[in-house]
Parts: C-alpha cells; sequence; structure tokens
C-alpha cells in the first residue's frame, strides 16, 4: 500500500538575495508573502506553497524535475512573467489534447513552469477557498 498523499504542497525555489527575490515573485505572481523569516519566505498561489529559501548555489540549476503553475490563458501569464524580468526556455505550446505548457528561468536561474490543462480540475477545499477570497481578491479569479 502507497502513502495517503494529500497532494503537492509546496514548490521551493533557492535563491541568493532573498529580499530582491521577494520582491520580484510578489510582482511576478500579484501577491504578497503569507510567511517570512530571515531564511524563508512562502506565498500562496491559489492553494498552493511557493517557497523561496536563502541559500547560496554553487551548483548548475537542472531541469530534470519540473513543477508546473496552473493558469487560465498561458500567452497572457508567461508575457507577464517575461515583462517582469522571466528569461524563456520554452514558449508557450500545444503538448497534446489542448494542454498547453511554458518554460522560463527566474533571476536565479531556477525554472518556472506554466501550464494550462483544460482536463484537469484539482478538488478545492471550500473552506481554504473562503480564505483565500477574504485574504487577496485577486486570488478569487483563480477558482471561478
Amino acid at each position: 500500500m502507497g502513502i495517503l498523499s494529500q497532494g503537492l504542497r509546496t514548490t521551493i525555489y533557492k535563491v541568493e538575495d532573498l529580499q530582491v527575490a521577494k520582491k520580484w515573485y510578489s510582482e511576478a505572481f500579484g501577491t504578497n508573502p503569507y510567511y517570512e523569516d530571515p531564511k524563508y519566505v512562502g506565498f500562496n498561489i491559489a492553494g498552493y506553497e511557493l517557497g523561496l529559501l536563502h541559500e547560496k548555489v554553487e551548483t548548475p540549476r537542472t531541469t530534470n524535475v519540473l513543477s508546473y503553475w496552473g493558469v487560465r490563458d498561458i500567452t497572457d501569464a508567461f508575457d507577464k512573467m517575461v515583462t517582469t524580468g522571466a528569461i524563456e526556455l520554452e514558449a508557450p505550446n500545444e503538448v497534446g489534447g489542448g494542454v498547453k505548457v511554458a518554460l522560463l528561468r527566474d533571476p536565479w536561474q531556477n525554472v518556472i513552469g506554466l501550464i494550462y490543462n483544460p482536463h484537469f480540475q484539482p478538488q478545492v477545499d471550500e473552506k481554504l477557498l473562503d480564505e483565500v477570497r477574504g485574504v487577496d481578491p485577486r486570488m478569487e479569479a483563480a477558482f471561478d
């Protein structure tokens, strides 16, 4: 019998300048952190955690493990990320069945995936939905 997973919870990006990264991710995702300490900043992105971990990174970043952030309009989301300074790795493209993906790099060389998947509808916790709607009205559209 396998583990009883509650699903993906957190994607962590390692950054050398936590304050600069916090500002960049706040602008790129249009929201402020819900948690901060001297070594870690956490954002609630539609019920999932995007974490920034302060760490000097000596080794090159890889693209062998990817996390994709779900979006409704992949071209718009991709363009907004590029406008904030993300570097294009893979422009939005259809990978089959109407699913579209894109890849970018943040200023710290972390890979950010974006996905539009019309077939996948995540289960939304209604209590969390009410909390997010009450905290940040910009997040409301993510759940409609």
